[in-house]
This record gives C-alpha cells, structure tokens and sequence, in this order.
C-alpha cells in the first residue's frame, strides 16, 4: 500500500500564507488609489515598497512553503513542522513590517529575512537528510 502526500500540518501554514498574501496585495491596491497609478509606482517611493514588499512575498512563501511539505513528508516529527511553518509566517509579516516602513535596514527586515533563510535551509538539510 503507498502512503499518500501528508498534507495536514502544512496546509495551516499554506492558509496562513494565503492571508498574508491578500493583506499584502490589499496594502498595494489601496496605495495605487491613495496615489491614483494603475501601473508601476509612478515615482512615489511608498508605493514602489508596498509593491516590493508584495514582490518579496511572491518570491520567498512559494518555496517555503514547498520545502515545508517536503518536510512532512520526510520527517516524522509534526512538531518540528509545526516549529518551521511557524518560524516562516512570523517571519514573513516581519521582514514586510520592516520593509514596509523603510528602504533601509531595520531590525524586523533583518529578523524576517533570517528566519526565513534559516528555515529554508534546515528544510533543505533534513528533506537531503532523508533522502539518502
């Protein structure tokens, strides 16, 4: 009999990401009515974040919610999936918080973007681990 893909505990983390993705394309329509521009940024620097922060999203919840599920279903432990779905949609809001606000560095983006990548790589590392 083959075991099925495991779906469960990453599927909260999927809806959570899922929200986060709305507020964050929410926070952009309503920058593009504030400065009337249906395209692009047109030259204001707070809505050309909202649309990076939106883009940084894009580009990090995808893969790290596919290395998620390949953590379930590699590893046995739903805690430690717990703990790394975790760790990505509280880092997300936080590096968005942070980048939101300023260009610059600030503490939250540096945070966000830690955890992130640190639990992009464990993911990595235990999906490689089991794999051999």
């Amino acid at each position: 009999m083959t075991q099925g893909l495991s779906m469960d505990i990453s599927m909260i983390y999927i809806a959570l990401s899922g929200l986060l993705m709305v507020g964050l394309a929410v926070d952009v329509v309503r920058g593009r009515l504030k400065y009337q521009v249906g395209l692009g940024d047109g030259g204001h620097e707070a809505l050309g974040r909202r649309i990076r922060v939106h883009g940084n999203a894009v580009e990090y919840l995808p893969i790290g919610l596919l290395l998620l599920l390949a953590v379930e279903n590699s590893v046995s432990s739903g805690l430690l999936v717990h703990l790394l779905g975790s760790l990505l949609v509280l880092c997300r809001p936080l590096h968005a918080f942070g980048l939101r606000k300023s260009a610059g560095t600030s503490l939250p983006r540096f945070i966000g973007t830690a955890g992130t990548w640190s639990m992009m790589l464990v993911c990595v590392g235990l999906i490689l681990a089991n794999s051999f």
